[in-house]
C-alpha cells in the first residue's frame, strides 16, 4: 500500500470518527423545540395585558409585628398561585415591602386578586397571609410567607402550601381555607413525620397532584394517598393521608428520594424548582418546573447565567416515582422586557399558578422577581407560540 492510500484512508478514518462523536455528542441547544403530545402548551402571552400585577405604593396595612403602617406591596409581586373561587380566577401573589435593600432582605405577604376573564386583575387592600403574632412568627419573622401553591379540595376547601422564611432557615409550610380571605396556619409539612426529623430542614417549593374531574381542577389521590413533588434543587416526594402533615419518600438508605436533578448543559442546569399543581393526564402525571441556568459549559449557553426558564416532567401515575419523559428545552423563558427588569436582572419566568378555566389552561407566573404575568394555552390550538430559542 503506497504511502499517498495510507493517508487517504487515515483521514477517512479520522473524520468519520469525528462524525460519528458529533452525533453521539448532541447538545440541548442543538435539539429541535417541539412538545410532544403529552406535554402542556404552547402558551401565548395576553397581548397588551402583562404584565397583570405590578407593585402598588397607595396600598397601607397595619403590620401586626411592626406594630406601625407599612405599604406592605410598595416593592415587588411575583410568584403568583392561582385557583377557581365561584367562577372567577383567584391570584395570590408575593408581595414585598420596602423594609429593606436586596433579593430575600425584604418582608413578604401574600396579597389577593381576583378576575372574570383571568386577565384584568382586581386586588384586596391587605394582605391574606402574614406574619403575626401567633404560633408561627417564628418561622416566619421577619422575612415573611412566600411564594404561594394552592389547589382546591373536592370538598370546596382549599390549601396553601408556602415558604416561611426566619432569615436563617426556609420551611416548607402549609395552611387551609374556605374563602381564600382567611387562612389557618397549620405549620410545616414535615413537623411530625419521622420524629421529627425534617421539622428544620431547609425546603420549599410544593406541587401537588391534581386533575380535571367534570371541567374543575381539583387535589387527587395516588395509590390512596395524596401526593405531593417538591424540592428547589431536586425534585422530592411526599405523601399524605390527611392533606395536612406530610411524609417525604425515602430510598432504601433512608435518604431523600430525587425524581429529577439538574443536568449540565441545560437550561436546568443549576436548580429543578417544583413550580405549580402537577397535573393528572392519561399519559402520566405532568410536572411544570423552574430551571436555574448555570454560566459558562455548565449550562445552556445560549441563556444568560442565572436564567429562570420553565421545564416539564411526565411521570408513571402508577409509579411517580419513575420519570417517563423530560422536555430538553424549556417552554417557556423569559422574552418579553418585563421578564428581564426588575430585581433579578438574567431574566426569569417562574411558574406556581396553573389554573383551568372555560376549557383553557391559565399559567402565571413572576417577572423577574417583581411582577406577575399570565400565559393562555388553549388545547384545541397545540401549536399556540413558537419558543424556540434563537442561536
Amino acid at each position: 500500500m503506497n504511502t499517498r492510500l495510507k493517508k487517504l484512508l487515515l483521514l477517512t478514518f479520522l473524520l468519520v470518527n469525528q462524525m460519528a462523536s458529533a452525533q453521539i455528542n448532541v447538545q440541548p441547544s442543538d435539539l429541535p423545540n417541539e412538545l410532544p403530545d403529552w406535554a402542556l402548551g404552547g402558551f401565548v402571552r395576553i397581548e397588551d395585558a402583562n404584565p397583570v400585577l405590578s407593585p402598588k405604593a397607595d396600598t397601607e396595612f397595619k403590620c401586626p409585628m411592626r406594630g406601625k403602617i407599612v405599604r406592605w406591596e410598595e416593592s415587588d409581586v411575583f410568584n403568583p398561585a392561582s385557583v377557581t373561587y365561584n367562577g372567577k380566577i383567584v391570584v395570590l401573589y408575593r408581595a414585598e415591602d420596602n423594609s429593606g435593600l436586596g433579593i430575600a432582605k425584604r418582608t413578604s405577604r401574600i396579597g389577593l386578586a381576583y378576575s372574570k376573564d383571568g386577565v384584568k386583575m382586581h386586588r384586596m387592600n391587605k394582605p391574606v397571609l402574614y406574619p403575626a403574632n401567633d404560633e408561627m412568627k417564628e418561622y416566619e419573622w421577619e422575612g415573611g410567607c412566600e411564594d404561594p401553591r394552592v389547589v382546591k379540595v373536592k370538598d370546596g376547601t382549599y390549601l396553601m402550601t408556602y415558604t416561611s422564611w426566619n432569615r436563617k432557615t426556609f420551611r416548607l409550610c402549609i395552611a387551609s381555607s374556605m374563602d381564600l380571605r382567611h387562612w389557618t396556619k397549620h405549620g410545616p409539612v414535615f413537623a411530625k413525620c419521622y420524629g421529627g426529623r425534617f421539622k428544620d430542614m431547609s425546603c420549599k417549593s410544593a406541587s401537588m397532584v391534581t386533575k380535571v374531574v367534570n371541567g374543575e381542577q381539583v387535589l387527587t389521590k395516588l395509590n390512596g394517598k395524596y401526593f405531593m413533588f417538591w424540592g428547589e434543587r431536586h425534585v422530592h416526594a411526599a405523601t399524605s393521608d390527611n392533606m395536612i402533615d406530610w411524609t417525604p419518600v425515602l430510598d432504601s438508605k433512608g435518604n431523600l428520594t430525587v425524581i429529577a436533578q439538574p443536568r449540565k448543559g441545560y437550561f436546568d442546569s443549576g436548580l429543578t424548582e417544583c413550580g405549580p399543581p402537577a397535573l393528572w393526564t392519561n399519559k402520566g402525571i405532568v410536572l411544570l418546573y423552574n430551571g436555574k441556568n448555570r454560566s459558562g459549559v455548565n449550562g445552556d449557553q445560549r441563556l444568560a447565567s442565572g436564567t429562570y426558564s420553565a421545564g416539564q416532567l411526565l411521570v408513571d401515575s402508577l409509579n411517580p416515582m419513575k420519570v417517563i419523559q423530560r422536555l430538553d428545552v424549556p417552554f417557556f423563558r423569559p422574552m418579553m422586557g418585563f421578564e428581564r427588569k426588575g430585581q433579578y436582572s438574567s431574566g426569569t419566568v417562574f411558574l406556581e399558578g396553573l389554573t383551568y378555566f372555560r376549557n383553557k389552561w391559565y399559567l402565571y407566573y413572576g417577572c423577574a422577581d417583581s411582577r406577575v404575568g399570565v400565559a393562555v394555552y388553549n388545547p384545541n390550538n397545540k401549536k399556540g407560540e413558537a419558543h424556540k430559542i434563537p442561536k
